[in-house]
């Protein structure tokens, strides 16, 4: 087996829906970190290339057609690098890393780009056909997140809760209180805000220029989803939900936009290549849980990567747990043995701030973590997600 390192990562800004990146199809989004990667490595024989592996949830739209393989040509890279695309819904960006690693750990060749891309923003609605001939009803679904096209079996079996409707379940289930769900809220919007002042954020994503229907180009370079709030606004919305419930738009991660890609290369494509790794990628695990309680994944996959490489959570230096809802990431924390407030979850701000392109993300969080341990901020990494439908994942990272 061959070690695997990343050696590159970078995303664009996240768009808010109907935001700054709302006019960029997916495809051409796709190709924006793809490009930037391109500039950034003048010394890569693009040729050798083995896979552009990239995670996407639609692939309803304009990413459909398999977008990893319609990005890497809009990029420009050459035409005989291949590109596949992988659909583990929320984790979808973090399966394409894992897929990368494992190919280059069993040798099948020393470069690869994994990434991943989502425009909830475009995201198109759908019709079935028709169930008759000559029928005059037909109905309409919408793409943009969750649920469609129920199987009726699913229903009665699992049940087909809603998003927000799990973290409510995870909330009930976990005893996760609305002040506790608001107070992890803040804090991410805290720190995202800290870092963006300081620029740790700004090393990792590219200026996107963004054409306008009249006038010059706007180039969007900063994350537009924080904002800046309080402990009182955030205990005014409305749970919106359920009766009594407690999952707000406030403790809640966005519907975004947006698109990441990381270089991924052995020792041999390292040298080859002129390469700098970020960290040395040492393993991945994925668990499925029951899908009305989804937002628990996480858990159960971090305990399965650290049962595999010998590991307690206590030997992270650095977690990036993907927030996509307040309630869930508390839960999986708590499960975890960690404090609510701790330092090394998500010191950056995470999807509550920032937000959660869902195919991005686990790309996002996965480079984040990579570059949080070339900074020399502790040995060892964790990024992990939980996912649609009942599942989590989980990646590990060494420095090197």
């Amino acid at each position: 087996m061959h070690s695997v390192y990343i050696c590159d990562y970078v995303r664009t800004p996240i768009g808010r829906y109907g935001g700054s990146l709302s006019s960029i199809r997916t495809d051409d989004l796709g190709a924006l970190p793809l490009r930037a990667l391109q500039e950034r490595h003048t010394s890569i024989d693009w040729e050798s290339v083995i896979d552009v592996i990239y995670g996407c949830a639609n692939q309803a739209g304009e990413d459909n057609r398999s977008v990893a393989r319609m990005s890497l040509l809009l990029a420009g890279l050459p035409e005989t690098v291949s590109g596949t695309t992988i659909n583990r819904l929320c984790g979808s960006g973090m399966d394409a890393v894992l897929a990368a690693w494992r190919r280059l750990a069993v040798g099948e060749g020393d470069l690869i780009i994994a990434g991943g891309v989502e425009s909830m923003s475009r995201a198109p609605f759908v019709m079935p056909k028709a169930t008759s001939a000559f029928s005059r009803q037909n109905s309409v679904e919408d793409t943009t997140i969750g649920w469609r096209f129920i199987n009726p079996a699913m229903q009665q079996r699992y049940g087909t809760d809603s998003m927000p409707e799990t973290a409510e379940n995870v909330a009930e289930h976990y005893g996760i209180s609305r002040e506790d769900q608001d107070a992890f809220a803040l804090r991410s919007q805290e720190r995202a805000a800290a870092a963006i002042k300081t620029g740790i954020l700004a090393d990792e994503i590219i200026p996107v220029s963004v054409p306008q229907r009249r006038g010059d180009p706007v180039i969007f370079d900063t994350d537009e989803h924080p904002r800046a709030t309080s402990i009182e606004t955030l205990a005014s919305l409305r749970a919106p939900f359920r009766d009594g419930g407690s999952v707000t738009a406030g403790n809640a991660s966005g519907v975004n936009d947006g698109a990441a890609a990381l270089i991924l290369a052995t020792e041999q494509g390292i040298k080859r290549h002129g390469l700098i790794p970020l960290a040395k990628i040492t393993g991945g695990a994925t668990a499925g849980v029951a899908p009305r309680l989804m937002g628990i994944g996480p858990a159960p996959a971090t305990e399965k990567l650290c049962l595999q490489q010998g590991l307690s959570v206590r030997d992270f230096d650095v977690i990036e747990l993907n927030e996509a809802f307040a309630s869930q990431a508390l839960a999986v924390t708590r499960r975890l043995g960690l404090p609510d407030d701790a330092a090394l979850v998500n010191p950056n701000g995470g999807a509550i701030a920032l937000g959660h392109p869902l195919g991005m993300s686990g790309a996002r969080i996965t480079g984040t973590a990579a570059r949080a341990l070339a900074r020399g901020e502790g040995r060892r990494a964790l990024a992990t997600m939980c996912i649609g439908v009942g599942q989590g994942i989980a990646i590990a990272l060494e420095a090197v």
